[in-house]
């Protein structure tokens, strides 16, 4: 078996010599703008969390090619601000000779300035990649710091980068109703009302995701996710207007969408905006996704703002009955991939003469056999021994380690499907675990068990139930430094809000229909990595026998067996063995129909009671 086609390749796609190559470029072009700094997000103009190549700035002046974090160039020196995932990786990339590391949770770059920019500084933005609300805070630096913000209608970036790739052009397609579940006119009306109700003529969506989810269209401009890279006004009348450059608009797409929606070129919002600006109209705005830009050029061509949390993110992330049964047929199908490359591991990848590339190779070509892979949903995380350590590391063959005997083998990968999105990791041996390996492996599984069997009062959000997961590695005295649990789409990202599950406060309650993953972990630099990974589905509200209120509940969708070779029984309470017996019947009984005999046979023993 072998894929025609990788969707992922694994050459580093920078180095430790950017900084040294590009700060001195991008410093020339602060010259002439007369900037004593510039502030490089890691974002584009759309707020993706996965971008395009053309706008990895900072990757190309730092080297650093995570998917968050931010960097501050100022004549004389840099500093790079990344958080726990990334705290390794940053080191690992970004040179310490060049580029003075913080830890963005503890120290914002906003913070950052207020506290170390000189009195008078000129620091430049560009005003495309910073929100609304992401520059008041640096305003409000600012004023505290006593140096200029200076906003910038072009990137000196871009003026450095000689190469710099070119914007992609995909085409954007119809993502039908048997898919969707809900007709665009019908999600037009429910943004339309929101818009009103705000006292607003329109609503300025500047957010893939939601024009994505909006319009029932799908793209191919951003790897990982399903996204077209567009611009949209949704009016209160359910009328809206689409901006997308005409290169990505086939023939279907006009009648798909109907005459209510207007189909303009991209380049079009602009004057767009000014006119809305100029009849006097009302624009509500999200401060946390609209660019700066066109914020200030609603408010000189005259418009009235209103700031309006995006009135699409919080019915995109609640799933319809049609978009479960389609993502759980998605995870079926995946489990079972999964379970193939699983059952691969355990009998040809015990002698230490496999790497971590290709074994990450490997899952994917079982994911391509399945006949419907669209793209994976992020790059395979595929960490053997001190590598799995890395929270977010990404196997290149610059790093690539065998997997050894005596080591832990970590996995974390996902698929996306027209009928779902997925995202799982499984945490193996390789040859005999260690009595520590296997003791910390169930402490996870507890965490992992508790926020899987939780029942909780709606108005609950995911952070009252974080400690759920956490309880048992703190009475160890462990923890680790990523969020327990995200939101996922339906064939859109692997990341998705505004739900989420972390120590962090988050006021968006858990609703019915809300896909999360649910993933502690356990880190022990230079040592192993453990990651238990399901998504599990928000229920409706239910009551229980002889309760008071409703109890809402977690339906896990993932399927696929957690490594009964890393448990330890006796850590177990009953219940949390009766969860996991009950789960790899689950997975049993499902995908043995799936499997070939000996992957079968395999299996049953995997999934055995304990």
């Amino acid at each position: 078996m072998k894929a025609s086609h990788m969707f992922q390749h694994f050459e580093p796609v920078s180095d430790k010599s950017f900084a040294g190559k590009h700060l001195p470029l991008l410093r020339a072009e602060m010259k002439k703008l007369k900037l004593d700094a510039f502030i490089v997000p890691h974002d584009d103009e759309y707020q993706n969390e996965y971008i395009p190549a053309y706008a990895e700035r900072l990757m190309w002046v730092s080297g650093f090619s995570g998917s968050a974090g931010a960097a501050i160039v100022f004549d004389d020196k840099a500093v790079i601000f990344v958080d726990g995932r990334y705290a390794l990786q940053v080191r690992q990339q970004a040179d310490e000779k060049f580029f003075q590391y913080e830890d963005i949770t503890e120290t914002a770059p906003d913070q950052w300035l207020a506290d170390h920019a000189a009195k008078g500084a000129r620091v430049g933005y560009d005003a495309m990649l910073h929100t609304k609300a992401g520059v008041e805070k640096l305003e409000k630096a600012a004023a505290k710091a006593g140096f200029a913000l200076v906003a910038l209608d072009r990137n000196p970036i871009d003026a450095a980068w000689r190469d710099q790739p070119a914007r992609p052009l995909a085409p954007a397609t119809p993502h039908p109703l048997d898919l969707a579940g809900k007709s665009s006119a019908e999600k037009r009306k429910q943004v339309a009302d929101a818009v009103a109700k705000a006292g607003a003529d329109a609503f300025l969506i500047t957010a893939p995701p939601s024009i994505a989810w909006l319009f029932n269209i799908r793209g191919a401009d951003v790897s990982r996710t399903p996204l077209p890279l567009a611009r949209a006004l949704a009016f209160k009348d359910g009328r809206a207007s689409l901006f997308i450059a005409p290169q990505k608009v086939g023939n279907e797409l006009p009648a798909f969408l109907g005459d209510a929606v207007d189909i303009r070129a991209e380049t079009d919002i602009e004057s767009a905006l000014a006119r809305l600006g100029r009849e006097g109209k009302t624009i509500a705005v999200d401060p946390s996704l609209a660019p700066m830009k066109y914020v200030t050029n609603l408010v000189e061509a005259g418009a009235k703002i209103v700031e309006l949390a995006d009135p699409c993110a919080l019915p995109r992330a609640m799933k319809n009955e049609t978009e479960l049964a389609n993502t759980r047929a998605a995870h079926i199908r995946d489990g079972a991939a999964v379970t193939q490359f699983l059952h691969w591991i355990a009998t040809k990848a015990q002698d230490g003469s496999v790497d971590e590339i290709a074994a990450a190779k490997r899952l994917e070509e079982f994911r391509v056999s399945t006949g419907k892979l669209v793209d994976l949903s992020f790059d395979t995380i595929s960490g053997a021994g001190r590598n799995g350590a890395v929270v977010h590391y990404k196997v290149s063959t610059a790093t690539s380690r065998l997997l050894k005997p005596g080591e832990l083998y970590l996995i974390d990968s996902g698929a996306q499907y027209r009928d779902g999105t997925t995202d799982i990791t499984r945490t193996v041996p390789i040859g005999a675990p260690t009595q520590e390996m296997r003791e910390r492996f169930t402490l996870v599984l507890k965490g992992h068990i508790a926020l899987a069997t939780a029942r909780f009062p709606a108005g609950t959000t995911g952070s009252q139930l974080d400690v759920l997961a956490r309880r048992a590695l703190w009475d160890a005295g462990l923890d680790y430094d990523h969020g327990t649990g995200h939101g996922v789409g339906s064939f859109l990202g692997v990341h998705e809000g505004p739900q989420r599950i972390a120590k962090f406060p988050n006021a968006q309650a858990l609703k019915p229909g809300m896909i999360v993953s649910n993933e502690p972990g356990y880190y022990k630099t230079d040592g192993y990595g453990i990651r238990i990974e399901n998504l599990i589905v928000v229920s409706d509200a239910e009551a229980i026998p002889g309760g008071e209120r409703a109890m809402m509940s977690f339906e896990t969708i993932t399927l696929a067996p957690i490594s009964l070779d890393l448990v330890v029984p006796a850590l177990l309470t009953e219940a949390e063995r009766h969860w996991l017996n009950k789960y790899h019947a689950r997975v049993r009984q499902t995908l043995t129909p799936l499997l070939p005999k000996d992957v079968a046979d395999w299996l049953a023993k995997e999934t055995r009671a304990i």
